[in-house]
């Protein structure tokens, strides 16, 4: 993934709100970058740019190669569901489908066959450790299952990249930290990129660079080694 001068404003009264100003970002494949800084430093905005959830005002974003923008919005969905993965704080399951329906539903979207997607989303299951699990339904499942069932959902179509946003905001320490470490497993295993908006530190101590933002730019991208 490559950010070329990302530019997000918005209008506020008689006034304009930059909250990403001239942004540039590169994730290479199998990278773990964090994000960090202060509530309010565009965080948040950057990474709905990044995914496509948001258009930017300027700039250019590219996963694979291929334009994220300027592009029609069924080619951006159809990019989107194919090259990106999404983990949130507040996972976004769908309460009346059960785990592994939740898991492959984004197969199903790419037209995806039946008999594939169920089984590819039963190995994604596997993956995180929840296999038992495939028939419960969200209310069925603890937070730190339910985030688990997020990130098969998120890695079930083997993206290229996947964004995360706070994705133990909602979870206590013990279940945070079994959690981060299935995102390093996979990270490594797979060598799926991850691009992480978070405030906690554990998290960016597992990643191979950290960006911090203050009022909406990247102030320091520096590498997990230069920190210790």
């Amino acid at each position: 993934m490559r950010a070329s001068g990302v530019w997000k404003l918005y209008a506020s009264g008689t006034s304009t709100v930059e909250a990403v100003r001239g942004v540039n970002v590169s994730l290479g494949a199998g990278e773990m970058v964090a994000i960090m800084g202060p509530s309010g430093c565009g965080k948040t905005t950057l990474l709905n740019v990044l995914s496509g959830i948001d258009v930017p005002s300027a700039g250019d974003v590219n996963v694979n190669g291929l334009p994220l923008f300027g592009i029609s919005d069924n080619e951006r969905t159809t990019m989107r569901s194919k090259h990106l993965g999404f983990i949130f704080q507040d996972f976004n399951l769908l309460p009346v489908l059960s785990a592994v329906e939740n898991v492959e539903l984004p197969l199903l979207l790419l037209g995806t066959s039946a008999n594939e997607a169920r089984t590819r989303a039963l190995e994604a299951l596997n993956d995180v450790g929840l296999g038992d699990r495939s028939q419960h339904r969200p209310a069925e499942l603890s937070g730190g299952q339910q985030q688990r069932v997020a990130i098969a959902r998120a890695i079930v179509h083997r993206p290229a990249v996947v964004l995360c946003d706070e994705p133990t905001g909602n979870l206590d320490s013990r279940t945070s930290t079994e959690v981060l470490t299935l995102l390093k497993r996979i990270n490594l295993e797979h060598q799926t990129a991850f691009l992480i908006v978070t405030h906690d530190s554990i998290i960016a101590d597992l990643c191979d660079r950290i960006l911090y933002m203050e009022d909406g730019l990247i102030v320091k991208d520096s590498l997990r080694s230069e920190e210790e």
